[in-house]
């Protein structure tokens, strides 16, 4: 059967679409195999190895992948989750888009990213404009209601104490959720110190979060370990790496491929990556295994001419 028909007739009747789209999905999802340690269903096997063969699968603790998502459509969702849903690890509906949603379309969408293993949570800038207007725990009452099974704690825009912020941290945390925190300013003109970067990012771990997000925003310019034209601010970058110490509980937030490619290189494959555009997501992954030219080259490097053979 078509799957895009199926999608066509189902986007007329939202209450059906979860229904009828998860049942497909769930069907495509239990046909694919282990290939080499790896989830899905390699067409190439026996015939393409994967040349870096030390990423791991799902579902794991690291190597983690955050796609922001800025409005996609049910039928757009569905067609990246068949296509990329084993690459994926968390989605974000980016800063308030969530409010948008006709709310069948939000819950059927939220529910069909949960069939697939991924965490999904609304933008951090939702949860600050809940905290200014004293509405945190009705807006993590309502995100529960929804169906997020995470909730981003951020102060990019507005400003919280550490009080506040561990609060809500442990409020979600006590609630069931999958806490992620962020950690930097969304201007460039207030971008923090690495030693206040370090001290809040081991206070929200502390407070109970699973894992802290370096803000770099959707540009990824200008922001956090980037200079205003992408590139990674060297020195900054390795000292902040350094007193970090364990980089594992953070993710880098990294939009762009040669972002993505430099802390590839810096940490391995299964570095945590955020902000990735839906598109980019099985670019990445390519990126993460040497399936491209970048990351191939690298690999090729330290293999001997014999291990080619």
């Amino acid at each position: 059967m078509n799957n895009n028909i199926i999608l066509n007739v189902t986007l007329k009747k939202p209450g059906e679409y979860n229904t009828i789209v998860t049942d497909l999905l769930s069907t495509k999802r239990k046909e694919m195999k282990a290939v080499a340690g790896f989830g899905l269903l390699n067409p190439w096997e026996g015939t393409i190895a994967f040349p870096d063969n030390a990423r791991l699968s799902k579902p794991r603790a690291k190597g983690l992948t955050m796609v922001m998502d800025k409005g996609l459509g049910l039928s757009e969702t569905a067609e990246l989750l068949s296509i990329a849903g084993e690459f994926i690890d968390y989605i974000k509906l980016a800063f308030g888009t969530s409010a948008l949603y006709p709310g069948q379309i939000l819950r059927d969408k939220v529910s069909l990213i949960r069939t697939w293993g991924i965490h999904v949570y609304p933008g951090g800038t939702f949860l600050e404009i809940a905290a200014i207007q004293h509405q945190i725990a009705d807006f993590l009452e309502k995100c529960r209601d929804l169906g997020f099974s995470a909730i981003e704690v951020s102060d990019g825009t507005i400003s919280l104490t550490p009080e506040e912020r561990a609060d809500i941290i442990s409020k979600a945390k006590d609630m069931g959720y999958h806490v992620l925190s962020e950690v930097g300013k969304k201007s460039p003109t207030e971008n923090p110190r690495i030693e206040e970067i370090v001290s809040q990012v081991n206070s929200d771990l502390i407070a109970g979060a699973d894992h802290v997000i370096l803000e770099a925003r959707e540009s990824g310019k200008g922001i956090g370990i980037f200079d205003e034209h992408g590139d990674i601010r060297n020195e900054f970058f390795r000292n902040l790496a350094h007193d970090l110490r364990d980089t594992s509980s953070i993710i880098w937030e990294a939009p762009l491929k040669n972002q993505q490619l430099e802390l590839i290189r810096a940490f391995g494959p299964n570095v945590n990556l955020g902000n990735i555009p839906p598109g980019e997501a099985l670019a990445l992954e390519a990126l993460r295994v040497g399936l491209r030219s970048d990351t191939l080259k690298d690999i090729l490097r330290q293999q001997t001419p014999l291990a080619l053979v």
